[in-house]
């Protein structure tokens, strides 16, 4: 389930069997690292559309967490506590958070289980066929890795 009105109707109404939520987690910068934090964008919001899709009926998509590049990580790891702290407040069961900045590794406890990062994949020169083909297997690793964190936290 992705984050618009009719998905959203959809989870109201069907909230014993939608216990996941994915929280795509994405850097932006204006300066030097600009193209950095765009191609990390890109990546993270594609690999969520793809697992969306795996899931659909079972996960909801929230909106991007974004934070800038330069802010502290002790900070925005407690604003995602927050953001998790209202999902499971609201009947979700697990959450995850779902970046390729590397940085929220060094938080990675502050998070608990759901932390799950994915190195990045330049996708700026492919076609879409191909960045879509390239989705698809790193969601198939992805499921293991998801189908593990439920099994842990269950």
């Amino acid at each position: 389930m992705n984050w618009n009105v009719k998905d959203i109707e959809v989870f109201e109404a069907e909230k014993a069997y939608v216990d996941t939520a994915v929280i795509p987690v994405v850097p932006v910068d204006f300066g030097k690292d600009i193209r950095v934090s765009a191609a990390q964008s890109e990546f993270i919001n594609l690999l969520a559309l793809h697992l969306e899709r795996q899931f659909k009926g079972r996960m909801m998509m929230t909106p991007s967490f974004t934070y800038r590049m330069k802010s502290s990580e002790e900070q925005e790891a407690s604003e995602l506590s927050q953001w998790a702290g209202e999902l499971t407040g609201s009947g979700v069961k697990h959450v995850f958070f779902l970046t390729s900045d590397s940085r929220w590794k060094k938080v990675e406890d502050k998070l608990g289980e759901g932390l799950i990062w994915v190195p990045s994949i330049p996708l700026e020169n492919l076609d879409d066929q191909y960045k879509h083909s390239i989705m698809e297997d790193q969601v198939k690793q992805l499921l293991n890795v998801i189908v593990q964190k439920w099994q842990k936290n269950s």
